[in-house]
C-alpha cells in the first residue's frame, strides 16, 4: 500500500526540482531567521543565492550535535517561540539533549510522513496498533500515536508496561500491530514463552521496529518466536522523530521521504561525499522544517544509498539498514568494529540468546574486549565446566574467524542482562578512560 502516490511516487525530475525548489527557500529562510547559520555561511563565503542545484549541497557548512547542544535550548529555532506549539528532545545517549521545537505545519508533516511508514508495512484503518515505546519527551511514542490514529487505526498507547502486561494488552484487546524497539520485542517472545502462550494465541501481523541497529537474523529471531512480519523504520529526533525513511512490503532498504529531506553519505575522515552504494555517515538537511530546520545534519548513523526501481512503485531513493554510529564504533587491535557485527555472529551460534553486551577495558595498556552472553534455558551444560569453557572457546573462535580480533567470552545466565524497556538499550560499556 501507497499513502502518498503523489509525492512517494513522483519522477526522478519533478523530484528534483521540488527538492531544490525547497531548499532554497530554507536557505533564504535560516540565513535570515537563524544567526548560527548566517555565521556559518558568511564564515565559509556561501552565498544562498548561487545554490542553484543539488549538487551544490556539497558548498554547504555541516551541522552537528554539537553545534546544537551550544545553541541549547531555542537558539537555533527559525521561529519565534510563540509559533513552537510543541518541544521533543533526542534521548541524550550520547550527550546532553537536543531541544526540537515543532510548529503547527511541522506537526501535520510528521503525522504524514510517520502514516506512510505505517501504510508502507501494512497497517491500515483495521488493525489495532500496541504502541511499546516511550512516551515521553523523546519523539517515538508521540509520533507514531498520531500517525496511527490519521490512518483510521486503533491506537493502545501501552509505552513501558512491563513484558507480562503488554501481553495481556495483546491478548485481551487482540493487538494487530506491535510497535516497539527490536529487543524489547525479543524479550516480549521469550516472556510468551515463559507463561506457555502459543503466538497463535493472539492476533498479531505485524511488528514495526527501530530506535536500535539491528541485524537481518534478529529480525528472523522475531519473525520466527511472534510468528509476524517484521519491518524497520529509520528516524532521528533532531531531524524529525520516526518518519526519515521506511521499509516497503519489499523489505529490501529503506525509502526515504526525499520530498522532505535531502540525503547524503559521507567519507567520516575527508568529510567528502561519497558515490551511491559506498558506505559512510549519513547527511540530512530538511527541507521543510519551519522550527528547527537542518542543513547538511551530520547524523552519526553509518549506512549506504540504493537507486534501483523498487517493485513497490516507490521512487524514493532507498538506504540499507543502519549497521552502527560512527560514536559506538570500537577500534581494536587495529580493526573498526560495529555490535550489529558481533549480534550477526552471535545469532548463528546456537545455544545463546541475542542479549548481549561490549564490555571494554584496558590492562597493562591493551584494550580487551569483553562479550558478555545470555545462554539459552535450553543449554543442558550450565554447570558442567569443561562443557560450558569449549563452548566459550567456540564463541571466541568464531568472533575471530569472522573479524580477526580476539575476546573475552562470559556467559551469564538467562535474563540477568537489563532489557530495553521501550528506551534504547546500552549495547557497549566502556571502562578504558579514553
Amino acid at each position: 500500500m501507497i499513502y502518498s502516490k503523489n509525492y512517494e511516487c513522483l519522477s526522478k525530475d519533478d523530484l528534483e526540482q521540488l527538492q531544490i525548489e525547497r531548499l532554497q527557500a530554507t536557505l533564504n529562510r535560516v540565513y535570515e531567521k537563524v544567526s548560527f547559520y548566517k555565521n556559518a555561511f558568511d564564515k565559509n563565503k556561501v552565498n544562498v543565492e548561487k545554490i542553484k542545484a543539488l549538487k551544490d549541497i556539497k558548498e554547504l557548512p555541516f551541522t552537528t550535535k554539537d553545534d546544537l547542544r551550544k545553541s541549547y535550548p531555542y537558539d537555533m529555532f527559525a521561529v519565534p517561540l510563540r509559533d513552537i506549539i510543541r518541544i521533543h528532545s533526542s534521548s541524550g545517549t550520547s550527550g546532553k539533549p537536543i531541544a526540537v521545537g515543532y510548529t503547527r505545519n511541522d506537526l501535520k508533516n510528521w503525522t504524514h510522513l510517520v502514516a506512510r511508514v505505517l501504510t508502507a508495512c501494512g497497517i491500515s484503518s483495521q488493525d489495532f496498533v500496541q504502541i511499546a515505546f516511550n512516551y515521553s519527551i523523546i519523539t517515538a511514542g508521540f509520533g507514531f500515536h498520531y500517525a496511527a490514529e490519521e490512518i483510521g487505526a486503533s491506537v493502545i498507547p501501552s509505552s513501558v508496561e512491563d513484558a507480562q502486561k503488554q501481553i495481556m494488552i495483546m491478548k485481551d484487546y487482540k493487538t494487530t500491530a506491535l510497535l516497539s524497539t527490536p529487543s524489547y520485542a525479543l524479550h516480549i517472545a521469550h516472556i510468551l514463552k515463559e507463561l506457555n502462550i502459543h503466538p497463535e494465541e493472539l492476533s498479531l501481523k505485524i511488528g514495526l521496529f527501530g530506535a536500535e541497529p539491528w541485524s537481518e537474523n534478529l529480525r528472523n529471531q522475531i519473525e520466527n518466536q511472534l510468528h509476524i512480519n517484521a519491518y524497520d523504520n529509520y528516524g532521528i529526533s533532531e531531524l524529525i522523530g520516526p518518519g526519515v525513511s521506511y521499509e516497503c512490503e519489499e523489505r529490501n532498504g529503506l525509502h526515504i521521504n526525499e520530498d522532505h529531506f535531502i540525503v547524503e553519505v559521507i567519507d567520516t575522515k575527508s568529510l567528502k561525499p561519497l558515490p551511491l552504494g559506498e558506505t559512510g555517515e549519513l547527511v540530512f538537511t530538511t527541507i521543510t522544517k519551519e522550527g528547527l530546520p537542518l542543513i547538511r545534519f551530520r547524523t552519526g548513523d553509518i549506512s549506504s544509498l540504493i537507486e534501483e526501481k523498487c517493485k513497490c512503485g516507490r521512487t524514493l531513493i532507498k538506504m540499507k539498514r543502519v549497521s552502527g554510529r560512527t560514536d559506538d564504533m570500537i577500534i581494536i587491535e587495529g580493526a573498526n568494529i560495529f555490535p550489529s557485527q558481533i549480534e550477526e555472529i552471535l545469532l548463528q551460534i546456537e545455544g545463546i540468546e541475542p542479549h548481549y553486551q561490549i564490555i571494554l577495558e584496558r590492562e597493562e595498556g591493551k584494550d580487551i574486549m569483553i562479550i558478555k552472553i545470555e545462554v539459552s534455558d535450553s543449554i543442558p551444560f550450565f554447570d558442567e565446566l569443561k562443557k560450558l569453557e569449549d563452548f566459550k572457546n567456540s564463541i571466541r573462535d568464531h568472533i575471530y574467524n569472522k573479524l580477526g580480533i580476539s575476546v573475552k567470552v562470559l556467559l551469564v545466565e538467562p535474563r540477568t542482562i537489563a532489557r530495553s524497556s521501550g528506551n534504547k538499550i546500552k549495547r557497549i560499556i566502556d571502562n578504558r578512560n579514553i
